[in-house]
């Protein structure tokens, strides 16, 4: 995915993708991410909003925690934004979803819990009204080398069951 730097200012860019993934069905196949970051599959739609640089080539702890605040001032911003719109965000720990608290089953997350919990602990979370659709934010991150990224994610809201 090409890095996606920008500044604070694009809340409005960020928030047109949220409400057109909002409004969006959901494909009856997995789709496979796109060169604009988002893709989508039964039940779900994930977009990443903003990426921070990799860290291959330097992970010193300065260039990373700089990294980690510019996506954590935007998710601050997009989340008050989001707080006007529909009321204070429900926290959800993604731990649960991992399916690592019940070593006798197979963990059954859906789409895209499966994902966010695969690379975040928490993530913020409005149930959008008159819909069985919930909006989360959070920022991810596959692996220490890999960039930060500010993810958005569209669910059911009966895919929050699946713990």
């Amino acid at each position: 995915m090409p890095p996606q730097h920008q500044s604070r200012d694009h809340a409005d860019e960020h928030l047109s993708i949220i409400d057109s993934l909002s409004a969006r069905p959901f494909p009856d196949e997995n789709g496979r991410p796109g060169a604009n970051g988002q893709w989508s599959g039964p039940g779900f739609h994930l977009a990443v909003l903003r990426e921070s640089q990799d860290f291959w080539e330097d992970r010193s702890t300065e260039i990373v925690e700089a990294a980690e605040r510019e996506l954590e001032a935007g998710l601050a911003a997009l989340s008050v934004i989001l707080a006007e719109r529909w009321g204070a965000p429900e926290v959800v720990d993604l731990w649960p979803y991992l399916g690592l608290d019940d070593f006798d089953s197979i963990a059954t997350s859906r789409e895209p819990l499966s994902f966010l919990c695969g690379v975040a602990s928490s993530m913020q979370m409005w149930r959008l009204p008159n819909s069985e659709r919930w909006v989360g934010l959070t920022i991810g991150q596959a692996d220490p080398e890999w960039p930060f990224q500010l993810l958005a994610g569209i669910g059911e809201t009966s895919s929050l069951d699946g713990r």
